[in-house]
């Protein structure tokens, strides 16, 4: 392959897929991308309004960025669009700044998505996709069940029908016991209604019973949420529900997304971009996890900066669209990957479809009950809301259990972007913690092998006069005294030590303060008749002690092995110690 085609095709992955594209995929793309739009319609509509946005703005979410994406992006099932926790995230940034729903509120969810779109897309151009590595799995997953917790309790004031608010546990339930008297029952009973058919329902079609009879029922049950807001806007028509106070999405403008670019200045910016900073890095982090799902089950490879760039774009478009912040979505992208899309030309059909509800079917949601979408959130969402993980966490690793914790009880107990900071923050203190506590190990050799391990687990011999001793962790000024009070300890309780070997298997690097340490101990240990020595040193930690002191006036050697220490050491000593 020439310079050219690999410049083009890192630029552009679409190149690869578009030059291979043949009928028979174009078949395949088409079927997946009708079950798909069968969700979407519904769900972005749903998140809009997840984000006090117009549901219109969950179409218009859908189009452009997708349509991007598919040119730019590597995953050749990734659904982009609206998703709820990036909603929730977008509804909790501007909740506090505008009220819902104005222009200036709508005007500002736009930039939003501008500024978290240049902020993916310099990361991207920067090479720092491996930031996605700063944040622990544990604190991602806590935060995404913790937001879906927030997100479930969030549409209630749609099933009751009164102004609930829900940016935290407390705040729901005050604002709850202020307006529950005031609930509306037929809003509720409607919205039970809708979440039992969403529940029930694909269990009903998954029976033996009804898939003899109809075959297949996949299609169906990926339509059910579209089926549910066509039942539902039958039955506002036919039997006058408005009269009976359930409340409509109504009038919805028609026509394809009008293309603008937000209007901003510097203090809106500057408010806005701790805020944008959060989504954009969720918003990473969730639609890479999804794109290396279907990647590795595809077997195709994925760049984390070419994604970063890819999302940074269709950020950027779904900002001059009048939409607002968009990722990947997992649902839709595992409905698009069983329904057998072949490349991201399913993305676009999607798109293609988005534009014509939008030119010409808006009218027909008009009397869509906004009790419906909040069903269709709450039965989506609730499937996330898992506390096993949880314990499984706490018993494998207490330092990652308390870190879900605490990012848990973050989110819910003040806010979503306010926990996911102390999450990661936790992370941080949890693992500087584990460093400065190392796990370090007498060791002894096992008899009949040239292998050492730690003498409290395992039946191995130990010469009286020689100390072998292995620390499990970089060393640095964080355990360095660790190390060396361990040391100090060790021969203390030995009068007969003639020898200390330290193996550095476990040892990828030496900062200086460690170093000085190490230095320091040598001094020490020599006016004791001591000598020290090192085993098992690394390639790039010896090519840095080459440059310092303590090699030059190490009073032992540094050892290849530390069974050659340990035969070169005990040479005259044939007595060995259980």
């Amino acid at each position: 392959m020439s310079d050219l085609n690999h410049r083009v095709l890192d630029f552009l992955p679409a190149w690869a897929w578009l030059k291979a594209y043949t009928p028979v995929k174009f078949k395949s793309d088409v079927l997946a991308s009708l079950i798909v739009i069968a969700m979407l319609v519904p769900q972005g509509m749903a998140y809009a309004m997840l984000a006090g946005l117009p549901p219109i703005m969950g179409l218009y979410a859908s189009i452009l960025p997708m349509i991007i994406y598919a040119f730019i992006g590597g995953s050749s099932t990734l659904s982009i669009g609206p998703v709820a926790i990036i909603s929730m995230m977008t509804f909790a940034t501007l909740n506090p700044l505008f009220e819902v729903g104005s222009p200036v509120y709508i005007e500002a969810a736009t930039l939003l998505a501008l500024m978290v779109g240049l902020i993916s897309l310099l990361l991207g151009l920067l090479r720092f996709g491996f930031l996605i590595q700063l944040i622990s799995h544990p604190v991602i997953k806590s935060f995404i069940i913790a937001s879906a917790l927030l997100i479930a309790l969030g549409q209630f004031k749609f099933l009751v029908n009164v102004p609930l608010k829900a940016n935290n546990i407390a705040e729901f339930i005050i604002s709850l016991w202020q307006y529950l008297r005031f609930s509306h029952i037929n809003s509720l009973l409607f919205g039970i209604l809708a979440i039992i058919f969403l529940v029930y329902a694909p269990k009903i079609l998954a029976s033996q019973a009804i898939q003899s009879r109809l075959g297949s029922t996949a299609f169906l049950s990926k339509a059910l949420p579209l089926i549910l807001v066509v039942i539902s806007i039958a039955s506002v028509m036919y039997f006058n529900l408005q009269d009976a106070g359930i409340k409509t999405v109504g009038e919805i403008p028609s026509g394809f997304p009008p293309l603008s670019f937000p209007h901003w200045n510097w203090e809106l910016v500057k408010t806005l971009i701790p805020g944008a900073s959060m989504i954009a890095m969720i918003s990473f982090v969730e639609s890479l996890s999804i794109a290396q799902a279907t990647a590795l089950q595809q077997r195709s490879n994925l760049n984390s900066n070419q994604e970063l760039i890819a999302l940074g774009l269709a950020n950027l478009s779904a900002g001059v669209s009048s939409a607002f912040p968009v990722t990947g979505s997992l649902s839709r992208t595992v409905v698009n990957a069983d329904a057998g899309a072949k490349t991201p030309m399913a993305g676009i059909l999607s798109s293609l479809l988005i534009i014509l509800v939008s030119l010409y079917f808006t009218g027909f949601f008009r009397d869509l009950p906004l009790v419906i979408l909040a069903a269709t959130i709450i039965v989506s969402i609730w499937k996330l809301v898992d506390f096993k993980p949880f314990l499984d966490t706490w018993r494998y690793s207490k330092a990652d259990g308390i870190a879900m914790w605490v990012t848990f009880f973050g989110v819910v107990c003040i806010d979503i972007s306010t926990g996911l900071i102390i999450g990661i923050v936790s992370t941080f203190i949890l693992m500087l913690w584990r460093i400065s506590r190392p796990h370090i190990a007498v060791i002894g050799l096992v008899e009949g092998t040239q292998h050492f391990r730690n003498i409290q687990r395992h039946h191995v011999y130990t010469a009286p006069h020689i100390l072998s001793m292995r620390i499990d962790e970089n060393l640095t000024f964080l355990n360095a005294n660790t190390l060396k009070g361990f040391l100090i300890n060790e021969v203390s309780q030995n009068e007969k030590l003639e020898h200390v070997i330290i193996n550095c298997s476990s040892v990828s690097s030496i900062d200086l303060s460690a170093l000085e340490m190490l230095e320091d101990l040598n001094a020490e240990l020599s006016k004791l008749n001591i000598r020290l020595h090192f085993s098992e040193i690394k390639g790039p930690v010896m090519d840095k002690l080459q440059h310092s002191k303590l090699l030059k006036h190490l009073s032992g050697q540094a050892f290849l092995t530390h069974y050659q220490a340990i035969q070169e050491l005990d040479a005259s000593h044939t007595e060995y110690q259980i």
